[in-house]
Formats: C-alpha cells, sequence, structure tokens
C-alpha cells in the first residue's frame, strides 16, 4: 500500500528493561529517540536490529516482517538490511578504512566491493584516507568511516546511537551537516538516539519521548517542544515553564480559553478538550513570554500582563536567560537577547513586567499527584 510505513516498531517486556514502545517512520524520515539515560532508548534500536530479543515485539520494515513474536517470526540480524552506527565506532581495528567498509558490501567480487567502498568514502570526504587504520584516523574521521560502513549494506533502515557524542563540537557539527547532506542523496528511515535535545530536533522530522521504555509521546519537533501531552513531557523536554490551574470557560467566537491561575484569569488559545472548572496542568515555553520594554510600551503588552522580581540572570553567548519569580517564589523562566537585558537594565531584584502570550499557553491533563 502506497501509505504503508517504513518503518513499524511495536515492542513490550516488563523486563529487564520495562518497554512499552511503539512507533512507525516515513520513508527518508528522521526519527529521534529523546529521554533520560536509562529509559531504554538503545535497547529499542538493539531490538530492531534483532540483537535483544523482546517477549511482545512487531518490527516490520516496508512490508517485510523481521520480527513478530505472535507469528514466531525474529530474522537474525545478519539478515536484516538495515546499517548501525554506534557511539564507539565498532570499526575493525586491524583493517584499513577502506577494508573496513568493503567488508560491509554484500555484492559483488572482491574488486567489486573494494570499488564500491571507495565510492562511500568520497561521499564521506574520506579521499586519500582509504588505507589508514582507526588508530590512524581522527575521531570525526571515524565515524565518517562507520556511516560508509553502515550505507555499504544499501540499508532500509538506518539505526544512529548517540554518534556524535565522542567528538568534539566542531567535528560534531560537522558530522550533523554530513548526515543532513547524506539523507537528501539518500533519503533512508533512520532512527537516531541522542541525549542531546538540541540536536534531536535540528536533525529530526519527529522526536519519540521515551520515559522507562514507554513511548510517552511522537510528534513534530515544535509539536513535541510546544504542546508536549503531559507535565512528564513538559519536563523531559526541558521546558520549565510548568503549572496547574483551572479552566474557567471558553470564548469560541474570539479563539480563546480562559485560565484561572494563582488569582490571575489568563488568555490561552481555545482548546476546548478541557471543560469549565477542570483542574488541568499548562505550559508556556519560554519563547512566548514577552519582556516589556521600559522605553516603548507596546501594544502586545496587554496580552496577559505579569509582574515579578527576578531571582536569577546569566547571559551565555548573546542570550539573557531570566528567572522571574511571580508572587514572590513561583519562577517564571523567559530569554531575551543581551542587548536587550542592558538596554532594560536587568537585574537581579529588580522588578519586571512580561507578557504571557496566549498561542503558547497550552494546556495538558492534569498529572496525578
Amino acid at each position: 500500500m502506497a501509505d504503508e510505513p517504513a518503518l513499524a516498531v511495536t515492542l513490550a517486556q516488563a523486563r529487564p528493561i520495562p518497554l512499552d514502545a511503539r512507533f512507525t517512520l516515513g520513508a527518508g524520515e528522521l526519527l529521534a529517540l529523546v529521554g533520560p539515560s536509562g529509559s531504554g532508548k538503545t535497547t529499542i534500536l538493539r531490538a530492531i536490529a534483532g540483537l535483544d530479543p523482546v517477549p511482545r515485539a512487531r518490527v516490520v520494515v516496508a512490508g517485510e516482517v523481521w520480527t513478530d513474536t505472535a507469528r514466531g517470526i525474529r530474522l537474525p540480524p545478519q539478515r536484516r538490511r538495515l546499517g548501525m552506527v554506534f557511539q564507539d565506532y565498532a570499526l575493525f581495528p586491524h583493517m584499513t578504512a577502506l577494508d573496513n567498509v568493503a567488508a560491509a558490501v554484500a555484492a559483488g567480487d572482491r574488486t567489486a566491493r573494494r570499488a564500491r567502498a571507495r565510492e562511500l568514502l568520497r561521499r564521506m570526504h574520506l579521499e586519500g584516507l582509504e588505507d589508514r587504520r582507526p588508530h590512524q584516523l581522527s575521531g570525526g574521521q571515524r565515524q565518517r568511516v562507520a556511516l560508509a560502513r553502515a550505507l555499504a549494506r544499501e540499508p532500509r533502515v538506518l539505526l544512529l546511537d548517540e554518534p556524535f557524542s565522542a567528538v568534539d563540537q566542531v567535528t560534531r557539527r560537522r558530522l550533523q551537516r554530513e548526515l543532513v547532506l547524506l539523507r537528501q542523496a539518500d533519503p533512508v528511515p533512520t532512527v537516531l538516539v541522542t541525549h542531546d535535545l538540541d540536536e534531536a530536533v535540528r536533525l529530526a522530522d519527529r522526536l519519540c519521548v521515551v520515559h522507562h521504555g514507554r513511548t510517552l509521546q511522537v510528534g513534530t519537533p515544535r509539536e513535541v517542544t510546544t504542546r508536549p501531552a503531559s507535565a512528564q513531557v513538559a519536563r523531559l523536554v526541558d521546558l520549565p515553564n510548568v503549572y496547574t490551574g483551572e479552566v474557567a470557560g471558553h470564548e469560541p467566537a474570539r479563539g480563546l480559553t480562559l485560565l484561572r491561575w494563582r488569582g490571575r484569569l489568563l488568555e490561552a488559545r481555545l482548546q476546548t478538550a478541557f471543560p469549565a472548572g477542570v483542574a488541568v496542568d499548562w505550559v508556556i515555553p519560554p519563547g512566548f513570554v514577552v519582556l516589556h520594554r521600559r522605553d516603548r510600551p507596546s501594544r502586545g503588552e496587554r496580552e496577559n500582563p505579569v509582574a515579578g522580581r527576578i531571582g536569577e540572570l546569566y547571559v551565555l553567548g548573546e542570550q539573557a536567560h531570566v528567572t522571574l519569580l511571580v508572587d514572590g517564589t513561583v519562577p517564571l523562566v523567559f530569554t531575551v537577547s543581551a542587548h536587550a537585558a542592558r538596554r532594560n537594565g536587568l537585574a537581579v531584584g529588580l522588578e519586571a513586567r512580561v507578557s504571557l502570550l496566549a498561542e503558547g499557553i497550552h494546556l495538558m491533563a492534569k498529572s496525578p499527584a
């Protein structure tokens, strides 16, 4: 079928690592698994690869069943056309870069396999390094060899397990660029495990938030980081402004939901799934918190104005990170340019006012106490 996913995964087990994971990928899509250490992300990759058996599992790649425990199907890893790149490269130390890649080429005689390996190394910008062994290459070069080797299998799925975490930041950025260009030229469905949320947001078409082996939400980076499914997801993707409130009512004609919070009546975008009177969790990403300018008030300052005292302020690069203490104790985090912070004379202990943009206020079902 035309709308059949390129990869469909369902995994469930109670131990040793609990799993309750399910997601699909479209052709050429990159899905990033994100979550804290020990949440089962690498176990999910290894289950897709057939390296770790899972009692209840189904893995289907473009209609081909790789695993279906209900039917007794479990293809061995060597029969699964996939490429896998590990954090530690996993190259054969006694073999040259060329031989490492050629060993993964499935078809052809020795000459054809080595020709294909040279072509892949060229794509990875490793011309002239074919005869070097892994210990003679930099970390970035070794990871490029690992990527070339993964592609040598002409994989139907590419699995990347923290592939850039062992290299320095500059090399990491270059490798990220290589991955983007690689996907443009050869759009293989890809599952990426990373602890770096910024990396996941930059690279992924969709994020899958995993905690204790369970998928909590799958969506685009924007959906997950601005419309989290729960307060737990919000915290896992590092959204700081998570609160509780009560729905006061809805005004469909104005496209608004009214929210009671700490004696205030806030206007949020219309979210009729939550009836009036129900308690909710709610979140506002820092990007939807707008500082009121002292020198030139704007019309938008009438939108959910909130005042407080600055409890913390620090500058990283060109961004100032500000924590406003609302009602003396409730932290509200936002960022402004370092220039704007200086222009407005922001400093710890001073009072400031912000607006909470209605479009950014997102309601969620109340978490159990």
